[in-house]
């Protein structure tokens, strides 16, 4: 069956991405410091459309090069991506991993599926699984490992994005978009949408409460800030907080608001990444928005679609970006 899955996943992305532009939207320069990241002959370049929403990318490097791996949370599916143009490989989209998110037998809303992915530090593939609502990884041996899944007993909401720090904790947001009635799911058992950081011994500290829909997340080079959007349309922000030598949280930062933006374009603060000099890439309404870590707009990669989350190569010679139902990728300076 799973074969079968398989076949029709390939064919229906490879008609749909035949159909799918070069490149899309426009790259819109706020200030000089956005020269040194992004270069003015830049676009959006689309590598692949036909999917329902994506989410979550995360680049693996390999012997041949990398390639791309990224969510279809409505296909309860995982995607991977590699590059045509690298020598001895076909390129192209194929199916990674299905089911991704949700292992249930009844239906179980409309985003079941895989969100955000990283790397954990021996190279293993983590994910947070909306349908079932826990933090996994993916073994070198093939078979998946529950990292997390309640919290004082009672199970998580619908985690959503996870960064790993450098000791292998894993700091990750839990809002309620993977419920299939959301905030109001007969299934809910915690009343609070949570920031939290596993630890590698296994104990789960809950940072922060303060955000009502924690989304995308992200750590400073120097791992003493943590980086944290927020899609309620009602309060639509990306804030910083310094991480305290005890490991708890201080008191929280707002960068930028995104309401005057989503007059502009559809979409909220969503995924980000934090590049090695410290500056954000985050998603928001329409496209990515760079800024600075005190929370200056350098410049923002207008796609015009509801944009959900972006992360680097190895190098950072490219910035890859899920917007709607395309993958893109942006060459940086």
């Amino acid at each position: 069956m799973r074969y079968s899955l398989f076949l029709a996943l390939a064919a229906f992305v490879s008609i749909v991405s035949a159909q799918t532009p070069k490149h899309i939207g426009r790259i819109e320069k706020l200030d000089d410091a956005f020269d040194q990241l992004v270069g003015s002959d830049a676009k959006i370049e689309v590598l692949a459309g036909g999917f329902t929403w994506t989410e979550g990318p995360v680049w693996v490097a390999d012997d041949r090069g990398g390639h791309l791996l990224f969510s279809d949370i409505p296909r309860n599916s995982i995607f991977r991506w590699s590059p045509a143009e690298r020598e001895n490989q076909s390129g192209g989209i194929s199916l990674f991993l299905s089911p991704s998110g949700y292992t249930g037998t009844t239906y179980y809303g409309l985003e079941p599926g895989s969100n955000g992915l990283t790397l954990d530090p021996d190279g293993q593939l983590a994910m947070c699984e909306h349908g079932d609502r826990r933090v996994s990884v993916l073994t070198h041996g093939g078979g998946k490992r529950t990292l997390v899944d309640n919290y004082q007993g009672k199970r998580l909401n619908s985690p959503n994005d996870l960064v790993f720090s450098k000791d292998g904790s894993v700091y990750f947001t839990d809002p309620i978009y993977g419920l299939p009635e959301r905030a109001d799911d007969p299934r809910r058992e915690l009343d609070f949408c949570g920031v939290y950081r596993l630890n590698k011994d296994g104990t789960l500290d809950l940072l922060t409460t303060q955000m009502t829909r924690p989304n995308g997340i992200g750590l400073s080079p120097d791992e003493k800030t943590l980086y944290v959007a927020q899609s309620d349309p009602g309060n639509p922000i990306w804030m910083s907080f310094p991480i305290q030598e005890n490991g708890k949280l201080g008191a929280g930062k707002e960068l930028l608001n995104a309401r005057k933006y989503m007059r502009e374009f559809p979409g909220l603060p969503d995924g980000l990444v934090v590049a090695k000099d410290g500056t954000l890439f985050a998603s928001g309404p329409g496209g990515i928005y760079v800024m600075s870590p005190s929370g200056q707009l350098l410049g923002r990669l207008i796609t015009g679609e509801r944009t959900s989350n972006c992360t680097f190569d190895t190098d950072q010679t490219y910035l890859y970006l899920t917007a709607d139902s395309y993958l893109c990728r942006v060459k940086m300076k």
